[in-house]
């Protein structure tokens, strides 16, 4: 199988590599991304397959992240993965990301569903 791209965009360092780690583990080459600024830059040089997105990052909001990603016709097939532990945003978001995790996150979860949300 060829590896995929995937992006995590979230701020909480310890927490980013974790995902990382489960994306590698269903055979993603996981990128993780610090801040919307630079999501955003990354989002416009490069089309991964699925996204894991906090929405309280710096710079620019995951929820604007995520809006960019569905207007931008190179980008609306990602695949999101919204990890927050924001219930009511969670909520508001339920029809525009692909899968909303409310956090904690467990790492097998992420890895199972990660594969699961993989193109064929």
């Amino acid at each position: 199988m060829d590896q995929l791209t995937a992006f995590v965009i979230e701020d909480d360092r310890n927490l980013a590599q974790a995902f990382a780690e489960a994306l590698e583990e269903a055979d993603y080459k996981a990128e993780v991304i610090y801040d919307g600024e630079t999501a955003k830059r990354r989002l416009a040089e490069v089309t991964p397959a699925i996204v894991i997105l906090d929405l309280h990052i710096p710079h620019i909001k995951g929820t604007d992240i995520l809006n960019y990603i569905r207007s931008d016709e190179r980008l609306v097939d990602i695949r999101v993965i919204v990890a927050t532990a924001d219930n009511r945003l969670a909520d508001e978001l339920d029809d525009t990301a692909d899968l909303i995790l409310l956090k904690p996150v467990g790492f097998k979860q992420l890895k199972d569903l990660a594969a699961r949300l993989r193109p064929q």
